[in-house]
């Protein structure tokens, strides 16, 4: 080693015996160091051409109030608890009786009439012969925060106040009824309550039990084919519609490619023995043809779900 070198190590106190041992070191931690980028890097190359295209994103939807119409967005980010465009999120309203209980199309078809549209910080609210309601997107915190119950399990909410209250009771004309706003630190729920498919940590706001609905345009097309009376693809209130893949095709997208977040989709989709309540007639509409049972019972069969789910009779989220 040259007296710079003999120098440079000195002022670091090592003494002499020990300076070949620390250079060997040296060299083995940087020659480790070296490896394992070589290795992430190869992995990463191996990871890339593993990944290939399925489908394109056709369509993304957003359903603010649970129940009421979607609004169409360019974009969207993939979140814990569900779709999010700037403050607009996925199911973060809900109806709810005096009890605290969900109301949705099911009990109230009507609730499938009101549309929805976002500007600025205002969300609003609107049906026929009806003057239009504008809500805060976000919720004044000196609002009362509620316990809410959404199939069963409780979940909180901070009340819209009256005039929403007033609103929705006026529209639906059956009982008094308010609207809630989940925050993201309330309360959520667990799907793994829901679902044995989910994972304990799965938690979602007011969605049935998957804060994703995926659906392809070539399983919308099969069923239609086999259906008297066609349905659409806002009869499912899918988040996420797929184009360019095969029937049930979205059964097996278990790792999103996009921004490779993965999502699990257990329970996404139901047993379609029922079609949904129509948007534009807010009526039940007959069941699909018993040639179904066999093929589209079977989305969501991985680990047992569909089994679980199918007892719900859901075919979307409501």
């Amino acid at each position: 080693m040259g007296a710079a070198g003999s120098s440079a190590l000195g002022r670091l106190g090592l003494p002499a015996s020990s300076r070949p041992a620390w250079l060997g070191a040296a060299a083995l931690g940087l020659a480790a160091v070296a490896l394992g980028t070589v290795a992430w890097r190869r992995a990463r190359c191996r990871r890339r051409r593993r990944l290939r295209q399925v489908g394109t994103v056709a369509q993304l939807w957003i359903y603010p109030v649970k129940s009421c119409k979607g609004v169409p967005v360019s974009a969207a980010e993939c979140t814990a608890l569900g779709l999010r465009c700037g403050h607009l999120r996925d199911r973060f309203w809900l109806v709810i009786n005096e009890k605290g209980n969900m109301v949705t199309a099911r009990q109230e078809p009507r609730l499938v009439l009101i549309s929805l549209t976002c500007e600025g910080d205002a969300l609003t609210l609107s049906a026929a012969y009806t003057q239009d309601l504008q809500l805060p997107l976000k919720t004044p915190a000196t609002n009362a925060v509620y316990k809410c119950r959404v199939h069963g399990l409780e979940i909180e909410g901070r009340d819209c106040g009256e005039a929403a209250a007033q609103w929705i009771t006026g529209f639906l004309k059956t009982q008094p009824y308010r609207l809630v706003h989940f925050e993201p630190h309330l309360r959520p729920r667990n799907s793994h309550q829901i679902l044995d498919a989910f994972r304990p940590t799965d938690q979602i706001a007011y969605s049935d039990a998957s804060p994703f609905l995926i659906l392809s345009e070539a399983s919308l097309a099969d069923l239609n084919s086999r259906l008297e009376k066609k349905v659409k693809v806002t009869n499912f209130r899918p988040n996420i519609v797929i184009s360019g893949c095969g029937v049930h095709a979205e059964v097996h997208f278990n790792d999103g490619g996009p921004g490779h977040r993965r999502h699990e989709q257990e329970g996404a989709a139901g047993d379609p023995e029922e079609v949904p309540r129509g948007c534009a007639a807010s009526r039940r509409q007959g069941r699909p043809l018993p040639a179904l049972s066999t093929e589209a019972s079977c989305l969501q069969a991985k680990r047992g779900a569909a089994e679980q789910w199918e007892k719900k009779e859901h075919v979307c989220d409501c």
